[in-house]
């Protein structure tokens, strides 16, 4: 194909739209678009009238985040409610004066193969799930939305048997891990769009402009903190390897910064048109970079022919999301010293602010529009205030809203239905130690988990999202502990529920609560490999049953030699014999893992890329527990003979 051209007209509809928070009363959709529209929703459902439902200023926020660039942000309640269990097939149109354009013509790749349009399921009960975490664009490996979205096509035709959610439950993006080739598409997809500019305070360029430009500082962002004597200890700390206090990711030499490098993430991992508006053309490298720039832009290059696929799927399925800590930076909040650390430099807090402001239009709002109303207006007001100051964000508007919304409490979430969904924010509400701020913050602090517990009284039974496992693998855990104890938690990423003796204490009381004897699952990913587990109070016959299932990563794994050394170690060491148990913090609970039907030596953790697959009987528990590995096959964690762990 020939090279998109700067002077071409662009598309209406950059990407999506994306499914949100569905309900029979209310439909929430997003949608990026290079100018504001005027939009239809054309609804079908399967023996029904077609409807069709005009979307107003009232209902469709419009927020700009740059000259051509807009949010659609619909909130679209219905006269009449739509049912439950019923295929419903929807058309998107845009008015242009008398003439309408359907998804037909402005979205071809979003059509099922045979030319239909897509089609939404709005579940009686929450019966099957989705669920995973950790989606990195230049991992070598297949995607796990590509294999979901084959999945849902495979079961087209049995609308019942579609899955009532598809849960992300952290690492959507990868802000502090990008590749070369995606930073250039960045930056191209920035000037393309006209994407805001703004000031910067505490870095080595005064603008967000040079920053995209020639002083991009490819795989060399952590240059970017002034080098003067008063900060000198901190610059040796940005964007530095495993051991330091902020911005630890080992691979953040190309850490995302600004506002416009955020929205231009999204762009480009949700949608193929993102794509073709641009050319990724290698910069000036030094040889060594310049082989790793050529090596991933062949995996990026992968990634992208998938994106068609993974369109399509959050097109047809309702997706709620949460943030783990690649959304905004490694190691988020791991520290009540990492907080200080990050936040006392200008810079830093305005690169974590600026992720927050991205997830905040492009994850949060979807999940629970009411709750975060406020943010959201304060966030579209300081964005349109751009529209009329050409192209520029106002530095100081943009601090004040960073420094809201590093305070804001409201990003958790609940979801009514059967069972009920209950997602945990388990990162800026976290239970500093109190022993030393170089250890590691629990992962929520006492009044969150006193709200977790009123969220879970009078239940029969819940479905939890926690981005972190709550009950994870005992050996890993244990290396964790020993790296906190030697004051080095960031070198081994040390955030399990287990670190904190508070934290951990609290949530086990909540479980072993005498007023909390239902059916708990708890849906993780975080860690880059998946298993699950059966879980049981000892010595209580009436006490609640628990189930921990983890899926990670969608498209990330975790080193295979290394794993298969853990796994074999953690079998050993903690046998149902070993008195090792009785020295952790779980020993009042009874853990009975699941192997994975494809295991070649009684392993427990699968280590491939996909994606969650779990039933649910009419309990709540989970009937069916699959991993829909994105190389083409089928994991099943079958129960388990007793076995504790």
């Amino acid at each position: 194909m020939p090279p998109p051209m700067d002077d071409a007209p662009l598309p209406d509809v950059l990407a999506g739209p994306l499914l949100r928070r569905l309900a029979p009363e209310k439909l929430v959709l997003w949608l990026a678009a290079s100018r504001p529209l005027d939009l239809t929703l054309i609804l079908a459902p399967a023996g029904e009238t077609t409807r069709r439902v005009a979307i107003d200023d009232d209902h469709c926020r419009r927020v700009p985040v740059g000259r051509h660039a807009w949010l659609h942000l619909i909130d679209l309640p219905l006269q009449a409610p739509l049912p439950r269990d019923t295929l419903i097939t929807y058309d998107l149109r845009l008015g242009d004066g008398e003439i309408e354009h359907g998804i037909a013509e402005w979205g071809p790749h979003l059509l099922e193969a045979d030319g239909e349009l897509p089609a939404f399921v709005l579940a009686g009960r929450h019966h099957r799930l989705l669920h995973g975490s950790c989606r990195k664009p230049h991992h070598d490996g297949p995607d796990g939305l590509v294999r979901a979205e084959s999945w849902l096509a495979e079961h087209r035709d049995a609308p019942l048997e579609r899955p009532a959610w598809l849960l992300m439950t952290g690492d959507q993006v990868y802000a502090d891990d990008v590749a070369g080739p995606m930073l250039v598409a960045i930056h191209a997809l920035i000037h393309r769009l006209g994407l805001f500019d703004e000031p910067l305070e505490g870095a080595v360029v005064a603008d967000s402009r040079a920053l995209h430009g020639d002083d991009a500082h490819y795989y060399s962002r952590e240059s970017l903190l002034p080098d003067v004597e008063s900060s000198e200890n901190l610059r040796k700390r940005f964007f530095g390897g495993a051991r330091k206090p902020v911005f630890t990711s080992a691979n953040a030499h190309n850490h995302l910064a600004t506002l416009a490098e955020m929205v231009a993430m999204y762009l480009l991992v949700w949608s193929p048109t993102a794509w073709e508006l641009i050319v990724v053309n290698e910069p000036m490298l030094s040889e060594e970079n310049a082989t790793l720039f050529l090596e991933q832009q062949a995996v990026i290059e992968h990634f992208v022919t998938g994106l068609p696929a993974c369109a399509r799927l959050l097109a047809r399925l309702p997706t709620l999301m949460i943030f783990d800590d690649h959304d905004i930076t490694d190691d988020w909040n791991l520290t009540a010293d990492w907080e200080h650390t990050a936040y006392g430099h200008p810079f830093s807090r305005r690169i974590i602010g600026n992720a927050l402001i991205g997830y905040l239009l492009c994850q949060g709002w979807g999940n629970a529009p009411e709750r975060l109303a406020q943010p959201l207006a304060e966030c579209a007001e300081m964005l349109k205030s751009a529209v009329a100051n050409d192209g520029w964000l106002d530095g100081e508007a943009l601090d004040a809203l960073i420094q809201k919304l590093l305070r804001f409490e409201g990003w958790e979430y609940q979801v009514p239905g059967e069972p009920p969904l209950v997602v945990l924010d388990t990162r800026t509400r976290r239970w500093r130690s109190e022993r030393s701020p170089t250890r590691p913050s629990g992962l929520m602090d006492w009044e969150a988990l006193s709200d977790f517990q009123q969220a879970l009284l009078g239940y029969p039974s819940v479905i939890i999202v926690s981005p972190a496992p709550m009950f994870g693998v005992k050996l890993i855990e244990v290396i964790q502990k020993l790296f906190t104890l030697m004051g080095k938690p960031l070198m081994v990423d040390a955030e399990n529920w287990m670190a904190h003796r508070g934290a951990a204490s609290v949530l086990l009381n909540i479980f072993r609560h005498s007023r909390t004897p239902g059916n708990y699952v708890v849906l993780s990913g975080d860690v880059h490999y998946s298993f699950a587990y059966d879980i049981r109070i000892r010595h209580r016959r009436q006490g609640p049953r628990l189930w921990q299932i983890t899926s990670s990563g969608i498209k990330n794994t975790f080193p295979d030699t290394l794993l298969d050394w853990f796994d074999r170690l953690n079998r050993w060491l903690y046998a149902p014999w070993s008195p090792l148990n009785w020295l952790t913090k779980r020993r009042r609970l009874e853990i009975t893992p699941r192997n994975p039907d494809r295991a070649k030596a009684g392993e427990r953790l699968w280590n491939g890329s996909g994606i969650g697959l779990v039933d649910f009987d009419l309990q709540g528990r989970p009937r069916n527990i699959h991993q829909l590995d994105a190389r083409g096959f089928d994991v099943r964690f079958p129960p388990a003979v007793h076995d504790d762990a």
